[in-house]
């Protein structure tokens, strides 16, 4: 059973500043699914993946957005209990910090 599932605050360094956004992860029979909600639209994540890390669980992910720019984003991170850390690229962007914790409920 995955750490992952529930809702999560997250927050991206970008080149272009902060960028924040909730996303929901659900656990299916079949795998994980999610989508990630901010900048006025909703998208849905594609290929969710869960590995175990030697700090908690390796999550993979990506997403498409519109706004501010058409960018598919390539998430690749670490959750440990309520908080998760790593990185995503879009394209040759240069890599931008994730940080993020579980929201109640």
């Amino acid at each position: 059973m995955s750490q992952l599932p529930g809702r999560w605050a997250l927050r991206m360094r970008t080149p272009i500043g902060s960028i924040e956004a909730e996303m929901t992860f659900t656990e299916h029979d079949d795998g994980l699914t999610g989508q990630a909600a901010g900048k006025g639209e909703t998208v849905p994540l594609h290929d969710v993946r869960t590995a175990p890390h030697q700090d908690g669980e390796r999550v993979t992910w990506t997403q498409t957005i519109t706004r501010p720019l058409r960018l598919t984003l390539a998430f690749d991170v670490v959750v440990a209990g309520d908080e998760l850390h790593g990185h995503s690229r879009a394209g040759r962007l240069p890599q931008s910090t994730v940080t993020g914790h579980r929201l109640p409920g």
